[in-house]
């Protein structure tokens, strides 16, 4: 069973271990500095006590023609028991031993230089590990060196120093495991009330839980601290936004994204759900600041994908041009039948022949001029459609002598082509009212089909422009929806390589037969 230890237990045993090593680190430095002192302390003491030996009568008498043991034996143990050194001993002027248990044998004299006359202090391995000094014994009346003393002290044990180390080094450790117990203690209440109470575990639950919900959501999130700075974005939200790479932290304006959708990012907007084209996906914003404790945190902003609901209208348009033809159509057929029943009931027999013979004249040469000069038979429809919608909002409607399409095109163009012709004439309509004139000239210039939809209204001020085809804007009131339209002309036009302009009431829209092609 793994055992699993809460913040503060993790606190304890990190401090209690460092507790450990620091003691240790202690007990070495003591160990070192104890041996230092013995060295210095023990080895004035025993180099004293060899050269006051060497230099007593009965050692150098003891050592002449005829070797005195007993005398030289009782001399060497006097001189231990009064220095309290570990051993004495004695030797010739060839480094035998003469006092001893090893008497008769050579001495340990690696590198020592008291055979030539010089006092030495070292250390040897003498039953053990030992501080030895070593003196020669110089003869009386010519100085040459009789013999040597050695005196030495052995070295305490590593359990006897520990053991004379043991009450400061149990000071320390207790000392340091109540420290270490109160420090973990206070630590842990600190972070704990800084993650609101959780533990380590249940923290890495929590971020692998938020992981794995932001990135599996459909929606794009995407978090910005007050600064503007990226905090988190989700697959999706890189995804929608053309994201790359690394952008935890990176400013968002220095990623790439436009003015227009950063800036809604950042700052917000009055409405809840605001619309925004971008790269031509259509998007819903739902920007919420976040304020943590009474301060700004920054803000979350969700990100909706509305392509595919916009495209599935695009591709719809076509069928709501046709309903509305069908509409004014059913209307003006209505009223026309309701003409010639008054002429018939009234006996004018002769003007209802030529009410009819009129209005159908009227409307087949509508037909025919739009059939002859656009051979595109969506297109050709739309404008059918458009202009019996305009007659029954009584705004007449022109169709551009310059027009000529002599060829259809290609599906995808004839979509766009539909979505930018209806949505020109549609504002126009709206601009102008009843009483007014809406003209629509489509040409084709083989490399790109210009499209010129203009009408009796004021037109589009100077000032606006440019404005007028950015997402959201509009001179309308409305729900927040509105102001898509143009975006939308625009973004169809410039996603084919194209673009549309205005100057007054006159648009231009010009769409290449190529998607991609050159602007």
């Amino acid at each position: 069973m793994r055992w699993k230890f809460s913040l503060a237990g993790q606190f304890l045993v990190l401090q209690l271990g460092i507790v450990l090593l620091v003691v240790g680190a202690v007990a070495a430095v003591s160990l070192a500095e104890a041996d230092a002192a013995f060295r210095r302390d023990q080895g004035a003491k025993l180099r004293s006590s060899a050269e006051n030996l060497a230099a007593t009568g009965v050692i150098r008498d003891g050592m002449g023609a005829t070797v005195w043991y007993d005398a030289l034996a009782a001399g060497a143990e006097t001189a231990r028991s009064v220095s309290g050194a570990s051993f004495v001993e004695l030797t010739d002027a060839s480094g035998v031993l003469l006092t001893g248990p090893m008497r008769g044998r050579p001495a340990d004299l690696s590198g020592s230089g008291g055979l030539s006359g010089r006092a030495w202090l070292g250390v040897t391995e003498h039953g053990g590990r030992a501080l030895v000094a070593h003196a020669p014994v110089l003869g009386a009346d010519d100085g040459r060196v009789l013999g040597l003393v050695m005196v030495g002290k052995t070295y305490p044990t590593l359990p006897e120093s520990l053991a004379s180390a043991a009450a400061d080094l149990l000071t320390y450790l207790l000392l340091g495991s109540a420290l270490g117990v109160v420090g973990s203690a206070l630590l842990s209440r600190r972070i704990k009330r800084q993650t609101l109470g959780l533990e380590p575990v249940e923290i890495a639950g929590l971020v692998e839980h938020r992981e794995a919900m932001l990135h599996g959501i459909k929606e794009g999130l995407i978090g910005l601290d007050p600064s503007g700075r990226v905090t988190l974005a989700n697959d999706e939200a890189r995804r929608l936004l053309g994201l790359s790479g690394e952008v935890n932290g990176a400013p968002l304006r220095s990623l790439g994204v436009p003015e227009e959708v950063s800036s809604l990012l950042i700052e917000g907007s009055d409405e809840p759900d605001h619309v925004v084209v971008h790269e031509s996906r259509v998007l819903v914003l739902n920007r919420m600041p976040v304020v943590v404790r009474g301060r700004a945190a920054g803000s979350v902003t969700t990100l909706r994908d509305r392509t595919e609901l916009t495209s599935l209208e695009r591709e719809l348009d076509l069928s709501r041009h046709t309903t509305d033809a069908l509409r004014a159509q059913a209307h003006e057929f209505t009223n026309r039948l309701h003409t010639i029943s008054g002429l018939v009931q009234l006996g004018q027999y002769d003007e209802a022949v030529n009410f009819i013979v009129t209005a159908g004249e009227t409307h087949q040469a509508l037909s025919q001029d739009v059939q002859s000069r656009i051979a595109d038979p969506a297109v050709a429809a739309l404008l059918i459609a458009k202009a019996s919608v305009a007659s029954e909002q009584h705004v007449e409607f022109r169709i551009g002598e310059e027009t000529s399409m002599p060829a259809p095109v290609a599906d995808h163009l004839a979509a766009d082509l539909v979505t930018v012709i209806g949505n020109l004439i549609d504002n126009a309509i709206d601009a102008v009212g009843s009483g007014g004139w809406v003209g629509v000239a489509v040409r084709d210039l083989g490399d790109e089909i210009e499209v010129c939809v203009t009408d009796s209204g004021a037109g589009v001020a100077q000032e606006y422009a440019e404005k007028v085809f950015s997402s959201g804007f509009t001179t309308k009131a409305g729900d927040g929806h509105r102001g898509l339209g143009l975006a939308l002309i625009s973004r169809v036009c410039t996603a084919r390589g194209g673009g549309i302009t205005v100057d007054g009431p006159a648009f231009t829209a010009r769409l290449p037969v190529h998607a991609g092609g050159a602007r």
